[in-house]
């Protein structure tokens, strides 16, 4: 009856067949390679990262490495969530409640951390001479704590929605583990936080970039460097964008072919969770001059050594 109440909850009420064993086999091992594939390059630049003193102590790459080892996270509970789906349906409501309060933690990050680069990258452009004094790595540190602290705020209330509203046997059922059926009392409220945290995040994103742009004026490289950065982290938060819009998807999808429910989800979830982590260390990493050096060095090491 759990089972069957999930697939109602997840289908808006219609119980439709699963995918057979081949199919299921593909995408579960479709999603494990490519899962393993962006986490390895991604672990890649944390070698790179941690291998390096000149990167250590440097705001603008601690933030990007925190966005590296939280895009490593986000992407490892979310391939764990889908090979659990798969292999058994429903799983127990307190194990279901540990992975997604991290993995909704970590979604909530990537937009914030974007935010902290992109004012990083104004105060280095328009405030060079005050760089050094405003951005230390103390305080960088600390700003990531706060990221943390704010993702962790914005789903504490659904926890104690959730230890409120519903009776202690519901901790020892099985339910299909996405957010909608586990903390199903703070839809409103999730909402209401999410646009809250994008628009900040987007009020941000265009403050620095049209200071930075009406510094460019002087047509330093630097500059235009800096600001086609922001232009990149724009890009990487409508990608962002579009975790918070996929139940709209999802039910367009499900309208137009109830018969494929199960392939849409599939679809949504390597567009909307697996493509922005494939593109972070393209755009952030690979992209920028001096990480890409020494990557290189690491990569042509290893190679070697293969």
């Amino acid at each position: 009856m759990d089972r069957l109440r999930s697939e109602r909850n997840t289908t808006g009420g219609t119980s439709m067949g699963r995918d057979t064993l081949s199919t299921a086999v593909i995408k579960n091992v479709f999603t494990v390679a490519l899962c393993i594939s962006i986490n390895y390059i991604n672990g890649t630049l944390v070698h790179t990262f941690t291998r390096h003193q000149l990167f250590r102590v440097d705001p603008r790459y601690i933030l990007f490495i925190h966005l590296v080892l939280n895009d490593i996270i986000q992407l490892s509970l979310s391939g764990l969530l889908i090979a659990i789906w798969y292999i058994f349906n429903t799983i127990n409501v307190s194990f279901c409640c540990l992975l997604l309060v991290i993995a909704i933690c970590t979604t909530l990050n990537t937009p914030l951390n974007l935010a902290c680069m992109a004012v990083e990258c104004y105060v280095a452009v328009c405030f060079p001479m005050r760089y050094l004094q405003i951005c230390t790595v103390k305080r960088t540190y600390i700003l990531i704590g706060l990221i943390w602290g704010a993702s962790a705020i914005s789903i504490l209330p659904d926890i104690f929605l959730l230890v409120i509203v519903e009776p202690p046997s519901f901790f020892h059922t099985r339910v299909f583990c996405i957010r909608d059926t586990v903390f199903r009392s703070s839809i409103q409220k999730r909402n209401t936080s999410h646009i809250i945290c994008l628009v900040v995040v987007w009020l941000t994103l265009f403050f620095t970039y049209f200071n930075v742009l009406f510094a460019a004026k002087a047509a330093n490289a630097d500059v235009k460097k800096a600001r086609n950065t922001l232009l990149l982290h724009g890009f990487q938060l409508l990608l962002c964008m579009m975790t918070y819009i996929q139940p709209l998807f999802q039910a367009a999808l499900l309208y137009l072919f109830p018969q494929h429910i199960y392939d849409s989800r599939f679809a949504l979830y390597v567009l909307i969770q697996v493509m922005p982590r494939f593109l972070s260390p393209i755009i952030y990493g690979v992209r920028d001059k001096k990480f890409r050096n020494y990557l290189s060095r690491y990569l042509i090491a290893l190679n070697s050594i293969l």
